[in-house]
Order: structure tokens, then sequence, then C-alpha cells
């Protein structure tokens, strides 16, 4: 069985999102500096299936995002449309576009069911209303003896570390105060960690940590 794990950016301050998030503006204001080390990176423009692109020392952290990941868990939040019953005139199709960077199974939490929704490339997103037990069981079941990987958002990620189930993640720390918005890691009961690795690179400090049990 693979591995559960995630990986993300955050502030120094802690913060995953900045203040008032909407669907116009979904990583709040300010959250968008978040990325900036990224966008620009030949292996984050390959996900998108772009050309061209920098290389420096975050290439390798991004290129290894989706190895050996057979699903992808994340929140409502995270795939966008609101909330509430999901919109149907135009029907809410993620962030991504027609074809979606994941190419795998992909387990969207919410509490409003809806049909699987097929895109191209390989991504499907399902839609699961039962809870992370649940959901956890069908992307497992899905990835196989591949890794399921949590993509978001911090609520998401919050309920797998309390739970026990995240075996490792990364944190792309970003010299950026937030001040405010949405922290990733608070209201969690202790979780012991060790750390495994450090990259520095242009703009940001790759840490990944594994979960002890």
């Amino acid at each position: 069985m693979g591995r559960i794990r995630f990986q993300v950016s955050v502030s120094l301050d802690g913060y995953l999102a900045g203040p008032d998030q909407s669907l116009e503006n979904p990583l709040g204001v300010g959250g968008e500096e978040l990325h900036a080390w990224a966008i620009p990176l030949a292996a984050f423009r390959e996900i998108q299936g772009e050309s061209g692109g920098e290389i420096n020392a975050s290439s390798p952290v991004v290129a290894a995002m989706f190895d050996g990941v057979g699903a992808v868990l994340m929140g409502r939040n995270m795939f966008g449309g609101g909330h509430g019953p999901w919109p149907e005139d135009p029907p809410w199709t993620g962030w991504w576009g027609e074809n979606p960077p994941y190419h795998m199974p992909v387990f969207v939490l919410t509490h409003h069911p809806r049909q699987p929704l097929v895109m191209e490339g390989g991504t499907t997103f399902h839609f699961v209303t039962d809870g992370l037990d649940a959901a956890i069981a069908r992307a497992r079941e899905a990835a196989g003896d591949r890794d399921l990987l949590i993509g978001g958002g911090a609520s998401t990620i919050r309920q797998a570390l309390a739970a026990g189930v995240v075996d490792e993640f990364l944190l792309s720390i970003v010299p950026l105060l937030l001040g405010s918005g949405e922290r990733l890691l608070d209201g969690l009961p202790k979780v012991d960690l060790e750390q495994v690795r450090t990259v520095e690179a242009p703009g940001v400090t790759h840490v990944a940590y594994r979960v002890v049990r």
C-alpha cells in the first residue's frame, strides 16, 4: 500500500491562503504570491501541458509531486464552485480547464452529491458525501499500491493529520507574511514529526517531514 502525503506552499506565518477568498480570488488577497516561485519553472509548466520555463533547485521538487501517485483527494473549496448545491448552468468543472493536470482519479469531499465528472487526459472527479474515511478508502482502492496525494485545501489536510492517516508531507515555505487568511496547521492535536530533507531554492525553502508513529 502506498503512502498518504501532501505538498503545499505556505507563508512564513503559516497561511495556505490569504484573506477574503472568493470565486474570483480563490487564494485570497496576496495568496497568489505563495506560488510565484513555481509558476516560471519548466516542471510546473509541463504539469500544465505547456513548454519552456526555468530550471533551478525547485525543479525536482515540483517534478516529483505526482511521482508514484495513483489518486488525489481534495476538499470542496479546492475544487471550487462555491458553497451549497452544485451549479448547473454552466456546471462547475474546477479551476483547471478542460484538461486538468491530475490525469488520474480525484476524490472531492463535499456535502452535496454529484455524478462523476470525466475530463480530458484521464482525470475523473468523484464526489464523496460520506466523510473523510470513506473518501480515503475509495481513493486508496483507486490508487492500488501507489501513493494517495492530498491536494488540499487546509481543512482537508488538517482532517487527515488529525485522523493520523498522513505519512509524509512537504511544505514549500515562502518568505511572505500574509498576516491573516487560512492557516494550514491551526487546531491540530500533537503530531510527532521527523524532518527528512530540506531544499533551499530561489524564493522558497522546501522542508519535508515524516509523521512518526
